[in-house]
Order: structure tokens, then C-alpha cells, then sequence
């Protein structure tokens, strides 16, 4: 099994222009501010929090061969996998690894949700298709699809490429317990959630966290507290950041708070989002305002 995707791996916002385009050069500017801020282990495109959900098969394209080359082998990326059928998951996958892709994180089909055994027919498909590794993407409050550890543990068994699981299957502490009491080794397990419970994930095994793009400086300083065994430093940092961490969680308007904390930074021009997903409004501004003073985001390199 593959140990490569530890540690804080970002998942990348898709900037767009004034007019709704997608925005390349701004998305690289996204990529060099967060290598530049600790994020070397990687970088997840088109996740919940990069809205995936409302780019073009054609944008994401044009978008992952900018990024692969743009980082050119410094640090991997994962692409965010959502097609609800086996054949277009199996194509999308093997466009993306044409592109240069490190890894895939792939939900399970959520409009018509398969049993076990279709599940396992699913990823098998991806699998056969595919030479890079899998992450399977737990997260039943999204796809309503229950992926228990045993059945985590069949598919890192019995599918060649399945090498990770993406745990967001609240209360996720005790379920990466019984995975990792599952799978024996054979599945690296990572958070998500945007890290809300990433101190007791990382108690109980996980080996990464998968958060949004505007805090990466205090997740990569509470990761590098956990692992040098500073439990209080990881506490501290993180009792700042949970109130922000909390806000962006609101269905709908986390990605709009991520985009506005990039913004003030100055490393996107604008917070534009593309419809569903929506903006905050000027209360929401000014409480994301007062939130971020709590914590300071990016603002300096992790330490």
C-alpha cells in the first residue's frame, strides 16, 4: 500500500472571474499561497469546498493540466471523483491520471445508492481502469451511502487500488477506531469535515486531513503539534480556529466564507461562487469578520 497522501492536503477553491469563468492564473495563485503556507503534501481538486459540483467536465480538464504543471511534481494532487454512474466515474478517472493526477477521491454513486456488493462492483470498475490509488470518500450526510469499516476493509482486500479512506462519517473518531481496527494496515484513513474533529482523528489513527483552502497555516501548525506530541499546542491552536472552522460547516456558505478569508489576504481578486453555491450576506460578512480576527487564517507560515 501506498503511504504517500499524510499530513494536511488541502482541497483547492476554483476562483472565478467577474463575468463566472474560471479563473486559471487565480487558481495557481491559490496553489503558490498555500505551498508557501505549509502545504506540501498535496492538494485536492475539485472537492465539496472547490466546487466541483459546478464546473464543466471541460473546465476541470483545462483547469488540472494548468495545476499538474504548474506544480510540476512538487507536490501531488488528488481529484475529487463524483459521477453517479460506473461508466463515467471509470472515464472521469481515467482522464484525470491522463492529466497527471496522483490519486482520486471518489464518492460513491448517490443517486441510485448501490448495496455492498455494488459498491464493490463500482470501485472495482474504477480500479481495473486505473494504475494511480483510490480514496474512498466516506461522507453519508452528502450521498446517503453507508460504508461501514468492514465493508472499508473488503475493498482495500479485494481492490487493487483502493490505498485510502476519506472518513467523514459523523462521529468520525469512533469510526476511524473501528476501521483502523478493521482494516488491519491495509487503508490509510484521513479526515475531513473541515478538520472539526481533527485532534481526535489523529488520536485514534488518521494519518491526514482534507480542509478547505483559507486556514491551511493552522491546520499544517496544529498538524506538525500533533505530530511532535505537543497535544496542549495542537488544543490551543485549534480552540482559536474552531469558531471559523464551525462557521464554514453551514451547507452552502462555507466555500463563500473561504473565498472572502482569501480575499482579504489578497490572493483572490474577487469571492465570486457559482450557482448553487451562495454568498454571504453583509451580516454574514461582518460576522465572518469578527470570526476571523479569532484565528488570522493565513496570514503567517505554519510553524
Amino acid at each position: 500500500m501506498l503511504n504517500a497522501f499524510q499530513g494536511v492536503i488541502p482541497i483547492l477553491v476554483t476562483p472565478f472571474k467577474d463575468d463566472g469563468k474560471v479563473d486559471v492564473a487565480g487558481l495557481l495563485r491559490v496553489v503558490d499561497h498555500l505551498y508557501a503556507h505549509g502545504a506540501r503534501s498535496g492538494f485536492g481538486a475539485f472537492g465539496n469546498a472547490g466546487e466541483g459540483y459546478a464546473l464543466l467536465p471541460s473546465e476541470k480538464r483545462r483547469l488540472l493540466d494548468a495545476v499538474v504543471r504548474h506544480l510540476d511534481g512538487r507536490a501531488p494532487v488528488i481529484v475529487g471523483v463524483g459521477a453517479t454512474g460506473t461508466e463515467a466515474a471509470v472515464e472521469t478517472c481515467k482522464e484525470a491520471e491522463g492529466l497527471g493526477a496522483e490519486g482520486l477521491m471518489v464518492l460513491p454513486p448517490y443517486y441510485l445508492r448501490p448495496d455492498a456488493d455494488g459498491l464493490m462492483f463500482f470501485y472495482s470498475a474504477i480500479s481495473e481502469a486505473i494504475g494511480i490509488p483510490i480514496m474512498v470518500q466516506d461522507a453519508p450526510l452528502l450521498t446517503q451511502v453507508a460504508m461501514p469499516p468492514a465493508l472499508l476493509a473488503r475493498m482495500a482486500r479485494e481492490i487493487e487500488h483502493v490505498d485510502y479512506a476519506k472518513i467523514e462519517a459523523p462521529p468520525t473518531a469512533p469510526k476511524i477506531t473501528r476501521t483502523v481496527e478493521a482494516v488491519g494496515g491495509m487503508l490509510t484513513l484521513l479526515g475531513g469535515l473541515n478538520g472539526q474533529f481533527m485532534i481526535e482523528e489523529w488520536q485514534r489513527g488518521s494519518r491526514g486531513i482534507m480542509p478547505g483552502s483559507d486556514m491551511v497555516s493552522t491546520y499544517c501548525s496544529i498538524w506538525n503539534a500533533l505530530e511532535n506530541d505537543n497535544l496542549d499546542s495542537a488544543w490551543s491552536l485549534f480552540q482559536r480556529a474552531l469558531p471559523l472552522i464551525r462557521y464554514e460547516l453551514q451547507p452552502g456558505l462555507g466555500v463563500s466564507a473561504m473565498k472572502h478569508n482569501l480575499l482579504h489576504e489578497g490572493v483572490l481578486a474577487n469571492a465570486v461562487v457559482r450557482h448553487p453555491t451562495r454568498s454571504l450576506d453583509e451580516s454574514g460578512l461582518r460576522e465572518l469578520d469578527a470570526l476571523r480576527s479569532l484565528v488570522g487564517t493565513n496570514s503567517q507560515p505554519c510553524r
